[in-house]
């Protein structure tokens, strides 16, 4: 099969290394990819945006390509699964009313409330002063702070803790007003704040079916101990230690599926990957966000486990016959370290040279998230994100402890990266 694969982050990566493994593939194609995808066997990156729907149906068409799988949000909420099936072509991911799960946050709390699914309390606003007024009302400090939510897609990082009604007002006006997250944020969610700890679960669905993945913890802050601004992710450990199989199932009926049948419900089947933020409250489990595809970087943790074709799985999910097979996964755990660049998430230097990679252990992966080839071929950085180190072991902890003995044979410039990945910060 040619397969084209839309994205070009970490996950991507991920995904291309994996897909590659499939007895199925003939070629992939990845638009835009990076650095890693296209030196990936098999691989071939393709200079198209990831969301330039129209090139990219017509790139699809024009290459014969087999499946389409969208891996990133943008094209997901653009509607590149609708085009793709209006033109013909084969495409892994849900259509854009699926999406809107994670490209609205006022649609997935909406959904949560309509089909009693656990989440934060919350109202939802369109007018700044309104906002203001119930922040204040709702009276948050240091001891009980609110979370203020833009509606739409912000990278990761449109979500502010504020801990008084003064810190309240402004970050809404620099959302609703200010513009901070473009058109992101002139729609905010305002809701409670959950204490407990964060797990990533997700599933593969076909809108029936729902085959929950091993859990995942991500670390998004950016600093050691949880400190600093909110980013895509630092760093994730899969399994979690305190997920326990009590846990899976509970989550699996109380969330996952309720999640999945609530789409149907409403008329928009919901085929691909969902991911459920939640946090491990002592009232149980409560969704944070839902997402419309793989983590990053949990995908860069969970993808090395996966025994089973992803490419295969792919195919059941987009024909609807996910009941048809059973995804496998490796008894074991892995660990993923982000590499950043210095002034990340903020500002940061592009093109700066990296080095050490051919030093690492064979037991270690990395995946590429924010490279390129350099004008003279050499390889140089391109985003904030720049590498994903990971490893496998017996336990999470064996996992982190190769992944930080090589990490630091790698080097660019300002590079920076968590050094407690995995730790369980007190309550």
């Amino acid at each position: 099969m040619r397969v084209l694969l839309v994205g070009g982050g970490g996950r991507e990566h991920a995904m291309a290394w994996k897909l590659t493994q499939s007895p199925l593939l003939k070629k992939l194609y990845c638009a835009p990819g990076n650095a890693g995808t296209g030196l990936t066997p098999l691989s071939e990156n393709v200079p198209i945006a990831a969301t330039d729907i129209d090139a990219l149906v017509a790139w699809a068409k024009d290459n014969a390509i087999d499946l389409v799988a969208v891996a990133s949000d943008d094209p997901l909420a653009l509607g590149l699964v609708d085009a793709c099936q209006a033109a013909g072509l084969r495409a892994f991911g849900p259509a854009k009313a699926a999406a809107e799960i994670e490209w609205s946050k006022v649609f997935a709390k909406g959904l949560m409330r309509k089909y009693n699914i656990p989440t934060a309390a919350y109202e939802t606003f369109t007018d700044c002063a309104a906002a203001a007024v119930y922040a204040k009302a709702q009276n948050p400090s240091p001891e009980r702070p609110l979370v203020i939510k833009a509606d739409g897609l912000a990278l990761g990082k449109g979500v502010v803790i504020v801990r008084d009604a003064a810190e309240a007002e402004a970050v809404l006006r620099d959302m609703m007003e200010g513009g901070s997250f473009a058109g992101a944020g002139r729609r905010v969610v305002i809701e409670e704040y959950l204490r407990g700890r964060e797990v990533t679960a997700m599933c593969f669905t076909d809108g029936g079916t729902v085959f929950p993945m091993p859990p995942a913890r991500d670390h998004k802050r950016a600093y050691d101990n949880d400190e600093g601004p909110n980013t895509g992710g630092m760093g994730a450990i899969t399994p979690v230690p305190d997920y326990t199989p009590e846990l899976a199932a509970r989550c699996a009926e109380e969330i996952m599926r309720p999640a999945v049948n609530a789409m149907r419900a409403e008329g928009r089947l919901f085929k691909g990957i969902l991911y459920c933020e939640l946090m491990l409250t002592a009232d149980g489990p409560k969704v944070i966000e839902f997402n419309a595809r793989f983590g990053d970087p949990e995908a860069q943790a969970l993808l090395p486990l996966l025994e089973s074709d992803l490419l295969e799985i792919m195919l059941a999910v987009e024909a609807g016959r996910l009941d048809t097979i059973t995804p496998q996964w490796e008894d074991a755990a892995c660990a993923c370290v982000v590499a950043a660049s210095g002034g990340y998430p903020g500002d940061y230097r592009k093109e700066l040279p990296i080095t050490g990679l051919d030093a690492l252990p064979k037991d270690i992966l990395v995946f590429h998230a924010g490279t390129i080839a350099g004008a003279s071929g050499r390889l140089v950085t391109n985003g904030g994100r720049v590498l994903a180190v990971c490893a496998k072991g017996d336990t999470p902890g064996k996992a982190l402890g190769r992944v930080y003995g090589a990490i630091d044979r790698i080097h660019f410039e300002g590079m920076f990266y968590r050094r407690d990945i995995g730790a369980l910060k007190p309550l």
